[in-house]
């Protein structure tokens, strides 16, 4: 064999490792941090990461730019399918109540490098977020004060014009960072009744947003002569619901905490559904009556419902709205830097980022470092970038995640069920699968049949009609169906998005490429539809398996294909860094090392040298396994 050139067991250990599974733990309750989170405090922890600054800088930006007064349709779209995703969460959240979110759902279900891909991923949304709020908290405190904050620091340090830098160091949204990151070292409990107080003025103020606006409402705002309900057709609601998607990116912060939650199964489905309903009726109301207050074309993308209130002579109205928009984005950057340094802490603590963020403070029982390390970060991105042009970005992260969540339920729900492990130590002879491999994780039926259907085998009344998959292993039947399922979603989401113009078919190809893939995509439901499918009693599981989970990858997709080619470009680069770091330190420290794989633990191969320059590869077995031979003629003992 050429020396350098990598063998080919070599190559296949190595993309083990790729896929290498972190093993399924659930009903597991044991933490380093403290469980003291209940129902409400979950729930507001939620609303106060979706209703913030996309409510008061949002709301104003897609009406006038994007979709009109159709943005409260943009707004719907957009809770749908975050919907489907926020249910695909709460399973998890309650069926592995460990920090972690996104990350952990697709370390345990779609493999290491993915996860860690999906975890780098939203590491930047939360510092990029974060970020984006603080300086919107910014500028609507200097707005209060006419300002006169950007004027003294226009004055006395300058202004730059540097691309992707701000026009000048935002120090006062830099503050705010590091303030907040203060309290939230200070332990969960602190953090929560922080998130309280803010989250309650924030709901009690969108109350008084929505009566007063429909008692200003004028219903000719909406008319012909405005430019009508919808100006900007179904490309600009679809564009607007790309957009409107980053209002709802908040609930994961619920999936994220439910370590610390106090009884994480019931909690984490209840918190997830009652916030994200919260923020979509507050959401839609209060986009509606924005834009039957003043007309959509004349609205302040910066400050459109202060302005609004400003408009109609309701100045005071407009101050409260101003101080009510600063409570609500504290909420907002409370969430982010509570869930960033935990997912720091999951990565860290399975041993794919640097070990120094999975100690835990002893006293407060909180990741300290990632605290202080990100939260300076977040603090340095505020201080200097300019990160108008990075909102679309923080979208396609999020929903890249809700995807391989989505993918992962499908992936868990079609897995023989684990067998309930007992108090005690593992005997030495018991046999437990380990799953190493997406290809192994899918290996859905044993050996031995039970009585009952297990999940991934046919649902015994569609057996005599649906014979023909009887030839396939029930593993490979589901495989195959998942893969295909993903890809025309792909394809139909890219057909319904580019249309025949920008795909430059003809009318008969465009609608012949459109059926091919709505088809396929409705008979790879159908397969994974006939196959038995896990039902556990204690724990909450999405309703209509595989059909919400398949519409929340196409809904994502299609939402991620809006995006503008310079959001693919800034992914990628992003993409290449967080490979970097995965392949110089993650792969090589990750605790899924420690764990042999049994297959090589049963067999190891050992590679003789040859005279003709190949190598031979012969299994040697255990000494425990390798059957008495008979003495070679040579080697018989000879009698005295």
């Amino acid at each position: 064999m050429v020396r350098g050139l990598p063998s080919a067991a070599g190559l296949a250990r190595f993309c083990q490792k790729l896929n290498r599974l972190k093993p399924l733990e659930e009903s597991t309750m044991e933490t380093s941090l403290r469980r003291c989170l209940s129902t409400l405090d979950l729930t507001l922890l939620g609303v106060g990461g979706m209703v913030g600054s996309g409510l008061y800088v949002l709301t104003g930006t897609v009406a006038k730019e994007m979709a009109g007064p159709a943005v409260l349709l943009s707004f719907a779209v957009a809770a749908v399918a975050s919907l489907l995703s926020a249910l695909c969460y709460a399973e998890f959240g309650a069926r592995l109540p460990r920090t972690g979110s996104a990350y952990l759902f697709t370390y345990v279900s779609m493999g290491e490098l993915w996860a860690f891909l999906i975890g780098w991923n939203v590491l930047l949304e939360y510092l990029i977020g974060g970020a984006a709020v603080a300086r919107a908290w910014s500028g609507y405190l200097d707005s209060m004060f006419n300002h006169r904050i950007h004027n003294f620091t226009q004055a006395h340090i300058g202004t730059w014009q540097v691309p992707l830098l701000a026009h000048y160091p935002d120090f006062l949204a830099a503050g705010i960072i590091l303030l907040a990151s203060t309290f939230i070292s200070c332990g969960a409990r602190v953090s929560s009744w922080l998130n309280h107080a803010f989250s309650v003025v924030s709901l009690v103020l969108i109350i008084f947003i929505i009566i007063l606006g429909f008692i200003l409402a004028r219903p000719h705002n909406w008319s012909a002569e405005e430019g009508g309900f919808a100006p900007f057709g179904f490309s600009g609601i679809m564009a607007g619901t790309a957009t409107c998607f980053y209002a709802f990116v908040g609930f994961d912060v619920i999936a994220a905490s439910s370590e610390e939650a106090r009884n994480p199964k019931q909690a984490v489905p209840i918190a997830i559904s009652i916030s994200l309903s919260l923020a979509a009726g507050a959401y839609i109301l209060v986009s509606t009556v924005l834009t039957l207050m003043v007309p959509w074309h004349s609205l302040n993308p910066d400050s459109a419902l202060a302005d609004a209130f400003y408009r109609r002579g309701y100045s005071w109205a407009g101050f409260i709205v101003a101080a009510g928009s600063i409570c609500a984005m504290n909420t907002v950057l409370l969430s982010s830097l509570f869930s960033l340094p935990r997912i720091v802490y999951a990565m860290a603590v399975d041993g794919l980022f640097f070990q120094v963020f999975a100690r835990v403070h002893p006293r407060t029982q909180v990741p300290l470092a990632g605290i202080v390390v990100f939260g300076g970060l977040m603090s340095l991105l505020a201080l200097l970038l300019d990160l108008e042009a990075l909102v679309q970005f923080l979208s396609i992260g999020t929903l890249l995640a809700y995807t391989f969540v989505a993918t992962s339920i499908l992936v868990l729900r079609f897995q023989k069920s684990p067998p309930a492990s007992s108090p005690g130590p593992a005997s030495p002879g018991s046999r437990v699968k380990e799953y190493h491999s997406f290809s192994d994780h899918i290996q859905l039926v044993g050996t031995e049949q039970a009585s009952a259907p297990e999940p991934g085998q046919l649902r015994p009344a569609l057996r005599p009609y649906l014979g023909f998959l009887g030839r396939f292993s029930p593993s490979a039947a589901v495989a195959w169906a998942l893969g295909i399922l993903v890809a025309s979603a792909i394809t139909l989401a890219c057909v319904l998005v580019f249309g025949d113009s920008a795909l430059h078919l003809p009318y008969w190809g465009y609608i012949l490429l459109l059926l091919l893939s709505s088809v396929t995509f409705l008979l790879s439901l159908l397969v994974l539809g006939a196959h038995q499918q896990q039902h556990l009693q204690d724990t909450f599981q999405i309703p209509m398996v595989p059909l919400t989970p398949a519409l929340s990858i196409l809904l994502n997709v299609s939402l991620m294909l809006k995006l503008s080619y310079l959001t693919w470009l800034r992914f990628s680069i992003w993409l290449l860094i967080g490979l970097t770091v995965y392949f110089g330190y993650g792969i090589w420290h990750s605790k899924e090392n420690q764990r042999e794989p049994p297959e090589l633990t049963a067999t190891r191969y050992v590679v003789f040298p040859s005279t003709s320059l190949e190598e031979v590869v012969q299994p040697v077995q255990p000494s425990s396994q390798v059957p008495a031979q008979e003495p070679s003629p040579m080697e018989q003992p000879t009698s005295p």
